[in-house]
């Protein structure tokens, strides 16, 4: 992450609303507002900040997205998918028998296997937060 990014993710993360105005993040972090603006660019292409209007009001707010690491994983297992396809493809054009075609193989494996494992990872998750929700409901 582009290290002005950070630095307005930061912000965010710790602000007791998870959401800023673009005037609020450049006092806290005492930048300029194009360095704000360029740094919430990058973290609205990533899907880490939404902006929402404040009511009654022309300034936008800045706003972590709920189940941020959640969704950000779930776009992490697509591009595994992709790769791990890509890859597969590569064994075929290259031979499954050449060194470079069973070097694709291994990889693809390895790239099907992470996303295994992170499918049972998210699951564990969902459960994990879905206890504790109900723990602080009753």
């Amino acid at each position: 992450m582009q290290r002005m990014a950070a630095r307005v993710f930061a912000a965010l993360l710790v602000s007791d609303s998870a959401s800023l105005t673009s005037a609020e993040l450049a006092e806290r972090l005492r930048i300029s507002p194009a360095a704000v603006s360029g740094a919430v660019r990058y973290l609205s292409q990533v899907d880490m900040v939404g902006r929402e209007r404040e009511p009654g009001s022309r300034r936008d707010r800045y706003r972590l997205h709920n189940e941020l690491w959640y969704t950000t994983f779930t776009r992490r297992d697509q591009l595994l998918t992709r790769w791990e396809n890509t890859l597969r493809d590569g064994v075929r054009a290259l031979g499954p028998d050449t060194p470079a075609g069973r070097r694709a193989a291994e990889t693809a494996e390895f790239f099907e296997f992470v996303q295994n494992e992170l499918h049972g990872m998210m699951e564990r998750w969902r459960a994990l937060m879905a206890e504790r929700r109900a723990a602080e409901g009753s």
